[in-house]
């Protein structure tokens, strides 16, 4: 039990930038594990898109490259904020390189012509 995070990729665009049903052709782009400051920032992405569901959980987040360059320069200036949450466990800072090997795969991907999203289960 915890929290596991997951970006997707889909073939499909979608209406919505939150709160959407991904179809057929959804694929698994990268997975964390407990990294809730990394969540914390999605979350706050999520509100900012108009996403309504007030815990934030099995419910998907667009990603696109502008998401991408606040998350990376946020990564790197240290500021994922400090997020708690029942199993969530820490985030330690040690999450930094593999965050942004995460950002790299998702502009491949959306240069590639895929939708990237954030989708977290808890």
């Amino acid at each position: 039990m915890g929290l596991d995070m997951y970006a997707m990729i889909s073939d499909e665009s979608f209406d919505r930038e939150v709160d959407f049903k991904p179809g057929q052709g959804v694929g698994e782009l990268h997975y964390w594990r407990k990294h809730p400051n990394l969540h914390g920032w999605m979350r706050t992405l999520y509100f900012e898109k108009g996403g309504e569901q007030p815990d934030f959980n099995c419910t998907p987040v667009t990603l696109t490259e502008t998401d991408l360059s606040r998350l990376e320069a946020d990564i790197n200036a240290g500021n994922l904020p400090p997020t708690e949450g029942f199993f969530f466990g820490a985030s330690d800072g040690s999450e930094s390189e593999d965050d942004l090997a995460f950002v790299a795969k998702a502009r491949e991907a959306i240069a590639d012509g895929d939708t990237v999203f954030y989708y977290a289960w808890w």
